[in-house]
């Protein structure tokens, strides 16, 4: 009886010490939240959990290179475009390289990847072909209603964006490439980072960014030029702007890469003016609202990556890709103000490694795309609006907690 007694308390008290082991263990994480935002810090804003088995695994021993865009079209499927071999090293592209160092694993994907909501790969395409420019380094994609959809380039010699069928049939070519333009041409882009179309206005927005430091409009029909225009809706300059200091006050124009070029709702353009740590905020016409910029004191290749807006009517929310910090912002769109931020360095699930792109589903989930040796696509589940610490940290599912 002594025994059974004794036995009984030793598993109690293993019982309570692991217990407190775990319940530590969470005070730490919850902590460690808590010092990145200040102590009690917190705001209501969307929350987020990510999805680690989605998307399902690749077939053909496929496997993805920078990952540079994503967008999810009216049917709710997630595109993205990624660069393939050319960002892949040697032991990444085992199989499909030369010499061939394995039989068995890997290859790159095709550029081009539609996933449907359960995260099984429906079709793929892209590459060189008859009557068009392939870009060098595929930048940004944009799916239309009708499937119509749209790509740019940010190699060296890319001055195009190129239009095509869902199902990867070319349509139209607009610009071409080792054309070079300045910001104040209007019949070529240099190194276009992203396209985003006004389908009831028939306009295209084109982040011309990485070579130019424009905004441009076309008709998205035509490609015909209609307006164009620099950082405070300035004639755009291709000046060299020097080193971004944050303590010196705004620059005048945009830095390369402007990254992107997105309408909302009420048909303001949100600018990524991505090494100036900023967004700037237009009419369609190109008049200046407003700006607003986050982590200010970031150097290198900036905070302003790619946007997204909420799928309420109002998209009260912005969401902004931020691959220097290694995280998504949440800011409230009309003020700018960052409410939150989610996500971390790292490499597992929830975390980033280089987070370059951004698109929301009609669900409110959040997909995000990795550069560098990030090279993957996440799915983030929307969990509704609470009171969350202003710095998240991992959006790691409660249920494995």
């Amino acid at each position: 009886m002594k025994r059974a007694t004794r036995t009984r308390t030793v598993v109690a008290a293993a019982l309570v010490a692991w217990t407190a082991l775990g319940v530590g263990q969470w005070w730490l994480q919850q902590s460690a939240v808590a010092a990145q935002g200040g102590a009690g810090a917190s705001a209501r804003a969307p929350k987020f959990e990510v999805d680690p088995m989605w998307p399902k695994p690749l077939p053909n021993h496929w496997i993805l290179g920078s990952t540079i865009g994503v967008w999810v079209d009216s049917r709710d499927h997630v595109w993205v475009i990624h660069r393939g071999a050319s960002t892949l090293d040697a032991n990444e592209n085992a199989l499909g390289g030369t010499p061939q160092l394995s039989k068995t694993c890997c290859a790159a994907a095709p550029p081009v990847l539609e996933f449907d909501q359960a995260g099984t790969l429906v079709q793929h395409w892209g590459g060189p072909g008859a009557g068009f420019e392939w870009p060098q380094s595929n930048h940004g994609i944009f799916v239309e209603t009708n499937g119509t959809v749209w790509i740019a380039g940010n190699g060296a010699q890319d001055g195009q964006v190129l239009k095509f069928t869902r199902e990867g049939k070319f349509l139209k070519q607009f610009g071409f490439g080792w054309a070079n333009a300045s910001s104040t041409d209007r019949w070529a882009f240099r190194q276009p980072a992203k396209v985003f179309v006004d389908e009831k206005g028939k306009e295209a927005y084109v982040a011309d960014g990485y070579g130019n430091k424009r905004v441009v409009v076309i008709d998205a029909e035509t490609g015909v030029f209609k307006r164009l225009w620099g950082a405070y809706g300035n004639p755009p300059s291709d000046a060299d702007a020097g080193r971004y200091r944050p303590n010196a006050p705004p620059p005048q124009q945009f830095r390369n890469p402007v990254h992107c070029a997105d309408l909302s709702v009420d048909r303001m353009v949100y600018v990524c003016d991505r090494a100036n740590d900023r967004i700037q905020v237009f009419t369609a016409e190109g008049k200046f609202v407003k700006e607003g910029f986050v982590e200010k004191e970031t150097l290198g290749s900036g905070s302003a990556w790619d946007i997204a807006f909420s799928r309420d009517a109002q998209q009260q929310y912005l969401f902004l890709a931020d691959g220097m910090n290694q995280r998504v912002h949440i800011l409230d769109r009309q003020s700018l103000q960052v409410l939150s931020s989610v996500g971390d360095g790292g490499r597992q699930p929830g975390q980033f490694f280089g987070v370059h792109s951004i698109a929301t589903d009609s669900k409110g989930n959040l997909y995000t795309t990795e550069t560098w040796e990030g090279k993957r696509l996440q799915k983030f589940t929307f969990k509704g609006v609470a009171a969350v610490p202003t710095a998240q940290g991992t959006a790691w599912p409660r249920a494995t907690r």
